[in-house]
């Protein structure tokens, strides 16, 4: 059965990206494990869920590259952005009823595996909201940066599953206390 799995890193200070959508900080750390963790969770995703932002900035550090990953990829997005080779869906989802329609169609494109929301503090705190995010797991990252994009954009009670280090980073696994 699918599971959502809301799959990040995350600054100390709790952002996941700079307030100019930077990834870069990330990157300045040594991530041991975590890196062959997060790819394992990757090839294992039958569906991947994304805000605008996060497909953006992919985007502009691939180039004209496909894209990265083989599962279908929702883009949740108002706007028309530039598309790359791969299974790529645009969508928006507006409502609690949008939101509940697109997950049901992403859950049936995994075919049985996990969905990762890979980037987007609002949509994982909506799915959370609506009783649709099972789990989230983060790496936290050694390094604060004062303001940002939020790991979590509302209220998300959680459950600790698992917390271990990899390599400079803290990793943690949450399951999502239900509504």
């Amino acid at each position: 059965m699918s599971r959502t799995v809301y799959n990040t890193a995350t600054s100390l200070d709790g952002f996941i990206a700079t307030e100019d959508h930077s990834l870069e900080w990330l990157f300045a750390a040594d991530g041991g494990d975590a890196l062959n963790e997060t790819e394992d969770f990757i090839r294992g995703a039958g569906a991947i869920v994304t805000g605008a932002s996060t497909y953006e900035w992919i985007l502009r550090h691939e180039g004209d590259k496909p894209w990265p990953y083989q599962a279908p990829t929702w883009v949740l997005t108002h706007r028309d952005l530039p598309r790359v080779e791969g299974d790529l869906r645009f969508a928006s989802a507006d409502t609690d009823r949008e939101l509940r329609d697109l997950h049901a169609r992403v859950v049936a494109s995994a075919g049985g595996r996990d969905v990762w929301v890979v980037g987007g503090g609002g949509i994982a705190a909506s799915l959370a909201r609506l009783g649709l995010l099972d789990e989230v797991v983060v790496s936290i990252a050694p390094v604060t940066l004062g303001s940002g994009a939020p790991l979590m954009a509302g209220r998300v009670d959680l459950r600790v599953l698992d917390v271990h280090r990899a390599g400079d980073f803290a990793c943690a696994r949450y399951e999502v206390v239900r509504p």
